[in-house]
């Protein structure tokens, strides 16, 4: 089993997302308005995000090199909300073990330091290794699932670990909300990006809903099976 997962995002008018940038667009709260509506009490950032806005600046540095080389995983407490991150390669420090009421999960892959992941249970976080280079999102989905107990997880970017997420497909729903606002700067991340194979066809979506929140537009889409 693995979670029910959407994927939502606030980007301006040309798909872009960058968070200071979306601040200065975005009219209130209708952003978190839209995710509490969407009934996920746990969500997921990969480890750009995680950097920006909740891990300390500096680097962990392991003290040696061995990994911790098998699929494993920690529960350090059982909650109704976890903040999860991706670390693939376990370089992220924290100064809690929780962010808003929720508690933090960290999820590395196989190759990761073995003192990483010592270091976490140290600190009271859960962690999960899978995935012998780079991480195997479907397993690590499905102990998110079956041994965390979460059911429903909202994806909330950055745009790469979206597409990790597209790639695998593994999003059951795309919550988007288009804000009233224009970026336009080269080089800035979309809401899906980092899909290496050119030739990969589009994703074809329903749409299932529209409201309008103030100036900013939310749309939800399901995929078509």
């Amino acid at each position: 089993m693995k979670p029910y997962i959407i994927c939502h995002m606030i980007a301006s008018l040309d798909g872009r997302i960058d968070c200071d940038m979306t601040e200065q667009i975005e009219g209130g709260n209708e952003y978190y308005e839209a995710l509490e509506a969407l009934d996920c009490p746990s969500m997921l950032m990969g480890r750009v995000t995680m950097q920006m806005h909740y891990a300390l600046p500096e680097p962990f540095v392991a003290s040696d090199s061995i990994p911790i080389g098998r699929e494993t995983f920690n529960v350090a407490c059982k909650t109704n909300a976890y903040c999860v991150a991706i670390d693939t390669h376990g370089s992220l420090q924290w100064g809690d073990n929780e962010y808003d009421g929720q508690s933090l999960l960290v999820i590395t892959d196989e190759q990761s330091p073995k003192c990483y992941h010592e270091r976490l249970t140290e600190q009271g976080i859960s962690w999960i290794a899978t995935g012998r280079n780079g991480i195997n999102l479907s397993r690590a989905m499905e102990i998110l699932c079956d041994n965390f107990g979460i059911e429903r997880l909202a994806v909330t970017g950055g745009g790469h670990i979206n597409g990790a997420f597209l790639e695998a497909g593994l999003l059951d729903e795309v919550s988007f909300m288009l804000a009233p606002g224009i970026d336009g700067r080269a080089g800035m991340a979309a809401v899906f990006d980092g899909i290496a194979d050119k030739n990969r066809p589009a994703t074809k979506l329903t749409l299932c809903d529209v409201k309008q929140m103030g100036e900013t537009v939310w749309l939800r889409y399901k995929f078509k099976k």
